[in-house]
């Protein structure tokens, strides 16, 4: 998952406290998945916003840039088979979504993960990466990545959600769902 900036915050919030928010949230749905080995990317410079976030043991990645070939990469050499970027900006995401963006990879090298408020909530890739995958980052959209492919069913379509990109979003968020603690606290209960 890599840490990005969030591209929108609510008025009144703290622009950090949100990033942190939305980051911690986002840790705690990935250690607690099964058969998951969750990892943070992050710049340089970002590094102590992931040190604040993670769980004891959960890999933290620096990479020169927060997109998909560069997240991919430091997963293929750490030796995984399969990889996933997800966004940092869907605090009630349930697990089980999760779960439906790696299945596909069984018989397909990409699954994404479409986002309701735009962009990908998230993009699943067996590796090494397929060398018609372009390079991107979360704001793409599934056509993008369905024209590059050599067959447009080589990216499968998994069940997407939302992101908080905008004000009209926060009215999405599932109250109902547990986890997404501190972006709840954030946003005052």
């Amino acid at each position: 998952m890599p840490l990005t900036v969030p591209s929108w915050c609510p008025p009144g919030v703290d622009p950090d406290a949100w990033r942190r928010a939305l980051a911690e949230d986002a840790v705690d749905l990935l250690v607690t998945l099964a058969e998951v080995t969750p990892a943070v990317a992050v710049l340089p410079g970002d590094r102590p916003l992931a040190d604040a976030v993670v769980w004891p043991g959960t890999r933290v990645w620096e990479v020169p840039v927060l997109t998909s070939g560069a997240i991919f990469e430091v997963a293929r050499q750490e030796g995984y088979e399969q990889a996933v970027v997800l966004a940092p900006d869907a605090p009630d995401l349930p697990g089980m979504l999760v779960g439906k963006l790696l299945r596909p990879l069984s018989s397909r090298p990409v699954s994404v993960a479409p986002s309701s408020t735009g962009g990908l909530l998230g993009l699943a890739v067996r590796l090494p990466v397929p060398e018609w995958l372009p390079d991107v980052d979360l704001d793409a959209g599934v056509e993008e990545l369905r024209k590059a492919a050599p067959q447009p069913g080589q990216v499968a379509a998994a069940t997407g959600w939302h992101r908080l990109t905008g004000p009209e979003a926060l009215r999405l968020l599932d109250p109902g769902l547990e986890g997404w603690e501190a972006t709840r606290a954030l946003l005052g209960g």
